[in-house]
Order: C-alpha cells, then structure tokens, then sequence
C-alpha cells in the first residue's frame, strides 16, 4: 500500500524526521488561508498523487503570490496528473500540499528497502538528489551509496556516519543525519514498510536537514496488524479493477495484453504468462484465484475479467489440489449463464476431480475450447487472439 507525500510526512512528524511546515488543501480558497497561516511570500504547490516525477509532470509549482498560487491550485485540483511514472491517463489529483518556500543550499537523495537477495534492510544515499536520481543510478551507480543493516543488531550509528561522510556533510548536519536514518530504521520497522524514499533530502541556507518529499510504501502483508494505516488507502489513485478484486480475496494485476488469465496458485499463473508469452501472445493480468476458492469467487474473477476491454480471450489453468476441480466448473457456468461472453474461452483443468470437471463444462453448452495440457492451452488461446486479429 502506497502513502500521498502528506501522509508520510505526517508519520515522519511522529518520528522527529524534520520536515517543512505545510498544510493539505481540497480547495483554492483552503489552500489561500493555508498559506496565509504559513507565511512568508513564496508557497510551493504540490499536487498529491501515488507516483514519481511530479516535478516534471507539472505537478510541483512555486508561487511567488497569491494569485500564482490560486491559479496553481486551480489547474491541478481535479486534473489527471501524467508523470513518467504514471500511465498515458495519469493520476486524479484530489488534493494538494501547500509549503513555505525554503533556501536550498544542496539536495542530497535517502532511502531505505528491503533487499531480499541480501535478506537485509538497505539504506542507500547520493549526493546527487533531486529529479534525476533514476539516470544517477543508471548511469553512474558508483555515486550510489549503500549500508546493509544486520536484522538483529539493527542500524549502526558508524552506519549512518558512513553514509554522511560519504555525503561530504559537516559535523553538525552529520549528527542531524545520524539521528533521522535512526528514527528513519524505527519507523521502518514499526510500521512494516516495504520502502520509504527522502527525494530530495535538503540541506538549507541555515545548516539545517529537512525531508523536502516523502514517499513511504507499506508492505500490504502486513496491513492486519497496522490497522491504523488502512484508512489512509486512496483507492482513487488505484487500479478499479485491482481494487474490485482485493475485495473478494483476488490477486489481480493489470497487464497490457490482450489474454486474460485465471489460474489457482501464483507460481502456476507466473508459468501461465510465460507460456503465452513463449506461443506469441501478451497476458492481458495476473490472477491468482487462491488456493482455497469457491465457485462464486471464480464466478466473481470472470467478471472482474470481463470488465476489461483490452481482453479478447481467456485462458482458464487450474490445478485442483486444494480446490477441486469440479467448484472451478461450477464457477465457469455460472459467470457465462450470468454473463454475455463474447470472447474464446480455453480450458485446461488438471487434479481432483478433474473428470467430473470436464463432463459438466461438456455438458454446459458453452462455447469452450478445452486443452491437454498447458502448452496446448496456451497456444490455442494465441491462435484464436491472432485468427481474430487476422480476421478484424
């Protein structure tokens, strides 16, 4: 689960991770007497959605007057907003942040995530922050600077030195960093985060250290014991589809392809897409139905499938370990008495009570087209995409 910036900057508050004085606002008369109570004469406009590069996508903007700043809010508050981390679409800006303007004397990038070939929190940090850190990376890892913190001795303050010196930071702004990567760790931990990114990190004209953006994502495993974070979810700046899905207990991922699958199990739905992709074809989503579904979850994910109008067909693999075959059956008739399916559908069912499975999708009426195996399944499901193609 991804936080807006103000959300993780509010987190950060609790965790004395210094950050500048700003306010949220939902409309441009909220974000005039915001910035009223804020002061000064230069207000920074940054509009709140779940992506990166906000800045070269418009959606960060320093006014230097009120009548700049309303006008900022006004193109941004109800907008999509389109970064090169958003699709062609973009993201609904429902809200923006509105801070003092500050003296910038250097910005530097801080982040932290779980590196799992190492199995090991990584801090990284760069001299070179700010809106190009992604082709520092790229292009000159070496300015990327890494400390690995060991799980059971947790972050070393020599750590956090390291990382300053490396940064070329002065006494004083290398004990404000030694302090904020501490409390940046505790957070980490204590809130079962999956990352969380300071882009840019600021050093001010005044010598001070401040967290000019924040981006924190949550790992969604965790979500059943961090309760209080759940309701800062902004379904609105998700996928509706996946959305739809997470609410019967369906693992869904919007692809760009064209064949829908569902499959039981997400190994077997990861073979699944490179089966298809092996045959010439391009998963329209991944979709794991779970281990333990029922004919109206399978029913349910028809639907949510359907919904898409990118898909053209839809390639159906179960393994009936846990679930039995004949549920899945059930659930395929039900989603296509209740549904007006239009696209070919391959079938291919292997497990307990498979037989039974097959004579009722036999014996259903439906215009299916059943498979040996998966390799047959996935090459008769981009046969008929491509004859379909060929004939449109």
């Amino acid at each position: 689960m991804n936080l807006h910036e103000y959300q993780s900057k509010q987190l950060f508050r609790e965790y004395d991770i210094p950050v500048p004085d700003g306010h949220v606002a939902h409309t441009v008369d909220e974000a005039c007497g915001l910035a009223g109570e804020l002061g000064g004469n230069c207000w920074v406009v940054k509009a709140q959605v779940h992506a990166g590069g906000r800045g070269k996508g418009g959606g960060v903007k320093i006014s230097k007057n009120r009548d700049e700043l309303a006008n900022y809010v006004k193109d941004m508050l109800g907008s999509n907003l389109v970064t090169p981390q958003t699709d062609e679409k973009g993201l609904p800006v429902n809200t923006v942040l509105i801070e003092q303007g500050l003296n910038i004397k250097s910005e530097l990038y801080l982040g932290a995530l779980i590196d799992r070939a190492e199995e090991k929190i990584v801090f990284m940090a760069s001299a070179a922050g700010g809106m190009e850190i992604e082709e520092v990376a790229a292009k000159n890892p070496d300015a990327i600077l890494k400390v690995f913190v060991d799980p059971a001795a947790g972050l070393q303050p020599y750590q956090c030195r390291q990382i300053a010196f490396g940064l070329g930071l002065n006494d004083k702004l290398t004990h404000d960093l030694v302090k904020m990567m501490s409390n940046l760790y505790k957070l980490f931990i204590d809130m079962d985060l999956s990352l969380v990114e300071i882009n840019p990190l600021i050093v001010t004209e005044e010598n001070e250290l401040l967290a000019l953006d924040a981006k924190i994502n949550i790992d969604s495993n965790a979500m059943a014991r961090q309760s209080r974070l759940t309701d800062l979810r902004d379904f609105s700046q998700e996928d509706p589809i996946e959305v739809k899905a997470s609410r019967y207990g369906l693992n869904y991922i919007t692809l760009d392809g064209n064949i829908a699958c569902m499959v039981n199990g997400a190994g077997l739905a990861m073979a699944t897409m490179d089966v298809i992709k092996l045959y010439g074809g391009e998963p329209a989503n991944f979709l794991d139905v779970g281990g333990g579904t029922t004919a109206d979850k399978v029913a349910e994910a028809f639907n949510i499938i359907l919904s898409d109008p990118n898909v053209e067909a839809i390639l159906v693999n179960i393994f009936g370990g846990i679930v039995r075959c004949d549920l899945i059956a059930e659930g395929i008739i039900a989603a296509a008495t209740d549904t007006d399916i239009n696209i070919p559908i391959v079938v291919r069912v292997e497990g307990t009570n498979v037989e039974e499975c097959r004579t009722m999708l036999e014996n259903s009426n439906l215009k299916l087209v059943m498979a040996d195996n998966l390799s047959d399944a996935a090459e008769k499901v981009v046969n008929l995409v491509n004859g379909a193609e060929k004939q449109g």
